[in-house]
């Protein structure tokens, strides 16, 4: 009986054994798993690249230049001493005058050691959303520009005329940007856009522009159009006559050019405040007559100045009464004078194309008040532009009027495709162009 017994208590003692055993091997494997599942590896951050640098290596500090601020000061404020700040902007001064062209409102960027210390290796300054000035002083001091990736994405938008064409656009999401060029720029001689009618109807393909894929700048230009006004019907498409001095102009299914010589005016969204008037009288002067020989645009201090037609700069200074002012030789007849700029941004001899951007309003010399005074000049005379018969545009030579009407063959077929009243549609994305050549240029 002690036998069987002691051989009963054995065997629960060998199973209790055996479940012990395998209870420790299971929570040992259990152990081993979760041991397994902690060593996780620590994915590495994805790389950022912006300016040419790998964001991920830097402390990087962004702001905007602060009114009165100086690019000394913020260097200051960034543990830079004044005789190296010196030294950074007489070394780079060739490259970039960043003391001279800084401006508040401007974003910048300083890239920091990556360390407890923080000390700035480089200086971004972004003066337009597209160019950037690169400032590095690390181990050597050395400037250089760049420019950020644009990207020019293709659409079409169509619309039938129920108020206005910008109400129709607006309607429609579409930038009032879209409108001014339709406006001002392509159709400017051949409809007048105050006199619409009611069921006149349009389609456009144009390219919006985006910087760093992501930053919408607006609408870049327009490729073609086609604008049914009373039932006549307008075509308009894009082409470049002159790739030496990137003379674009907008024609007409047969190749006529849609514009004049000379815009209406230099200024756009403004009102005439001033006519050229040869019996002026000026209470400053006691109400004697001061012949007023140009016609004054009024327009807030800093509203761009155009040139309204092609030509080449013969002034561009500063003197007496005219203040700020820029004159431009078009050709043996014309010439144009734009006085009281409150910045030039054109120098003697340069080559502007209608629409440049040539200064900006301002109140220099003799003004009363903020203001373009635009002067005209027929033979060397001075004249009234607006009982001028201003001649059209150059039409395009004989031995390009080919290749234009082949040129825009593909694009009328892709334009009378689009279906009216279609919602704004993007182009697939194989359309893209990633460059900053326009994309209607003539090849």
């Amino acid at each position: 009986m002690d036998q069987k017994r002691n051989r009963r208590l054995g065997n629960k003692y060998l199973i209790l054994l055996m479940f012990a055993l395998a209870l420790f091997s299971a929570c040992k494997e259990d152990k081993k798993e979760v041991l397994e599942e902690e060593v996780v590896e620590v994915e590495k951050p994805k790389d950022i690249y912006e300016f040419g640098f790998n964001l991920n290596e830097y402390v990087v500090k962004r702001d905007t230049v602060k009114s009165g601020e100086s690019f000394g000061q913020i260097l200051e404020q960034n543990k830079i001493g004044y005789p190296k700040i010196f030294h950074i902007a007489e070394k780079t001064k060739e490259t970039y005058n960043i003391a001279r062209f800084f401006q508040a409102g401007k974003p910048y960027t300083i890239l920091c050691s990556k360390d407890s210390l923080e000390l700035p290796e480089s200086f971004i300054y972004q003066p337009t959303k597209e160019e950037y000035v690169v400032i590095n002083f690390k181990d050597s001091i050395h400037a250089f520009k760049g420019k950020k990736p644009i990207k020019y994405v293709e659409k079409t938008v169509t619309g039938v005329i129920d108020n206005s064409i910008s109400v129709t656009l607006d309607e429609k999401g579409v930038s009032a940007v879209l409108t001014n060029l339709l406006a001002d720029n392509i159709y400017a001689w051949t409809i007048d856009f105050r006199r619409l009618q009611k069921g006149d109807r349009f389609k456009v393909i144009y390219t919006d522009k985006y910087i760093d894929d992501s930053i919408y700048t607006g609408v870049h230009d327009v490729k073609a159009a086609y604008f049914e006004h009373n039932t006549e019907p307008f075509y308009a498409f894009q082409f470049e006559t002159d790739s030496v001095k990137g003379v674009i102009d907008y024609f007409n299914e047969e190749a006529k050019n849609l514009r004049r010589a000379f815009l209406k005016a230099p200024v756009k969204f403004s009102r005439i405040s001033s006519r050229y008037n040869l019996r002026r009288r000026i209470a400053v002067y006691g109400y004697k007559i001061r012949a007023h020989r140009g016609t004054d645009f009024a327009a807030p201090i800093g509203t761009e100045i155009m040139a309204t037609a092609n030509g080449t700069v013969t002034k561009s200074e500063r003197r007496g009464g005219n203040g700020n002012y820029v004159k431009i030789r078009h050709n043996a007849t014309y010439e144009t004078q734009y006085l009281h700029m409150k910045r030039r941004k054109v120098k003697v001899g340069e080559f502007v194309k209608q629409g440049d951007v040539i200064g900006w309003v301002g109140m220099t010399g003799n003004t009363g008040g903020p203001h373009v005074c635009y002067r005209f000049w027929v033979n060397g005379r001075q004249v009234d532009p607006f009982k001028q018969k201003l001649p059209e545009a150059k039409p395009i030579s004989d031995s390009l009027k080919a290749k234009y009407l082949d040129f825009i063959k593909p694009i009328k077929i892709q334009l009378d495709a689009i279906p009216f009243d279609e919602v704004e549609k993007t182009i697939p994305e194989d359309t893209i162009t990633n460059n900053t050549n326009l994309i209607t240029h003539n090849y």
